[in-house]
């Protein structure tokens, strides 16, 4: 890696090692109001996720969800926040903060450390949700609150060595505005972990002339979902401004429309990439390309110039149309597309700040540095590139070891009988009649599979659709307009007995 440039010192602004007298009620303001808009999207998670699995397994993904926020969050406040921004560790001490544990301050420090908090604990909530989609449909979900109870520990610490005071990534310069790396590629990772570990679901690469076309149950959802993801970013990248003093302000205004032209750059490459694929607008090609690319703006949201994030969100949803083909080649299954819009382009997003930043001569965020197509040379794209690998390295081999060693206590994986009737049923006694239940178990008991652990089924299964088509004609025949007249009753009545008369053959009924 070439030599760093001679800069002043790095004068970045943490949210913890900021002095009190500096963050004002302006700036908890609006850093607790960013924190809120960021907890609503969980909800836009969960509407895109839950629309990208079969109905029988909607609400055990929007369940998931609710466990990460209720899990992590008590994980993240036990101990969490204190690994990533403690205050009591070592400044030989690089690899992790100390201190801080069961968050908790003084009437003096508390509107900084608790808008430090809450602000932080919805990007680790956001990180381990990410992972939950890859999980979709097969994943046990008491083996699930495990692992989100655990992720935390996945989370906080590369978050401190980007983002913490004592951090060798932040030390060394390394660039991640609002969490392209320490949130997306983290969450990505994982979700890629997930997936190979759990192995596909059951039939999604077996003989169906196109597997894709059975993936997506409410597109309705999906596109709400992204709609809610879509003005939730604009908050995620915005608010990472941490304040509205000091210029803080201005990077909150550029972040705003970096954001949204990224945005519209990955929802323009979606539409034509579709189309010259497939002559048609498919609502996964667009939906993934958009969030790609707000995936891709996000580390360097508050430095880019209007022109370079659309370049940036471009590039990103480019990656989003290749990689999930890459992905099914590789028999790796993963229903919401996590691993190609959070995992690739979160390294996008970091690799593209070594390219596109520039100096930021304001706050210093950037230590005096540019990328290297602003002149500044290869030292800021080696960093990012250096963060980028600890990050995925670190989030591949603990996912590895958390998802294995809950596996030798709870099974990670449902047995194909649970997986066959649908989380829903089996992990919250919820059945759709849209479902035939009673084939599933006839289809396992003839098998010899033991069904006696399968909860009551309040709906049995669809309408039998000859009964459905004989209620159909005698509903058409009882509300058909009657002909009034004796002529016409007359003329209706020739022509129904003709067929008796002269035989099938010479007519037909009307």
């Amino acid at each position: 890696m070439p030599a760093a440039p001679d800069t002043e010192e790095d004068t970045t602004v943490s949210p913890t090692a900021e002095p009190y007298e500096e963050f004002t009620y302006d700036d908890a303001t609006w850093v607790l109001t960013a924190a809120i808009v960021i907890f609503t999207m969980q909800t836009g998670f969960g509407l895109l996720e839950s629309g990208c699995v079969s109905q029988k397994n909607e609400v055990n993904i929007l369940m998931k969800n609710a466990a990460d926020v209720i899990l992590g969050g008590l994980t993240y406040w036990l101990f969490g926040f204190g690994l990533q921004h403690g205050t009591g560790s070592s400044p030989d001490n690089d690899f992790s903060a100390v201190g801080r544990f069961m968050v908790d301050a003084e009437p003096d420090d508390m509107g900084l450390v608790f808008s430090s908090f809450i602000f932080q604990l919805s990007f680790s909530t956001t990180a381990t949700t990410i992972v939950s989609g890859a999980m979709a449909e097969r994943a046990n979900y008491n083996a699930y609150c495990v692992f989100s109870l655990l992720n935390t520990i996945v989370y906080c610490i590369p978050a401190g060595w980007v983002w913490g005071d004592h951090g060798f990534l932040k030390k060394m310069g390394a660039i991640d505005f609002a969490g392209s790396g320490c949130v997306h590629l983290l969450g990505g990772a994982s979700a890629l972990v997930a997936a190979v570990l759990l192995g596909p679901r059951r039939g999604r690469f077996g003989d169906a002339k196109d597997d894709r076309v059975q993936q997506m149950s409410r597109p309705t959802n999906v596109l709400l979902g992204t709609f809610t993801l879509w003005w939730g970013w604009l908050v995620f990248n915005c608010g990472s401004s941490f304040g509205v003093r000091h210029d803080k302000w201005k990077y909150a205004s550029r972040a705003a429309v970096t954001t949204i032209n990224a945005s519209l750059g990955g929802g323009i490459v979606g539409v034509f990439y579709s189309y010259f694929m497939t002559r048609k607008f498919l609502v996964d090609d667009i939906v993934n390309a958009i969030l790609t690319a707000l995936v891709a703006v996000t580390a360097g949201s508050g430095f880019y110039s209007a022109y370079e994030s659309i370049v940036v969100g471009v590039t990103g949803a480019l990656f989003a149309c290749w990689v999930p083909a890459a992905l099914e080649r590789l028999r790796i299954d993963d229903p919401v597309g996590a691993v190609a819009v959070h995992g690739v382009g979160g390294i996008w997003g970091l690799l593209a700040v070594g390219l596109f930043a520039d100096a930021d001569s304001l706050l210093r965020l950037t230590s005096g540095r540019s990328g290297l197509f602003k002149g500044g040379g290869a030292y800021l794209l080696g960093v990012q590139a250096l963060a980028g690998l600890c990050i995925a390295a670190w989030s591949v081999v603990t996912s590895y070891v958390l998802l294995k060693g809950i596996n030798y206590v709870l099974p990670i994986r449902m047995t194909e009988l649970e997986e066959a009737l649908g989380a829903d049923l089996m992990e919250h006694n919820l059945s759709y009649p849209d479902y035939d239940y009673d084939a599933v178990l006839a289809r396992f008991q003839n098998r010899g599979v033991d069904v006696s652990h399968v909860p009551p089924i309040t709906h049995r299964g669809r309408l039998d659709r000859r009964i459905f088509d004989e209620y159909l004609l005698g509903t058409r025949d009882r509300d058909a307009p009657r002909p009034e007249g004796r002529l016409a009753a007359y003329v209706t009545n020739y022509v129904r007995e003709m067929p008796r008369r002269f035989g099938t053959r010479t007519c037909t009924v009307i």
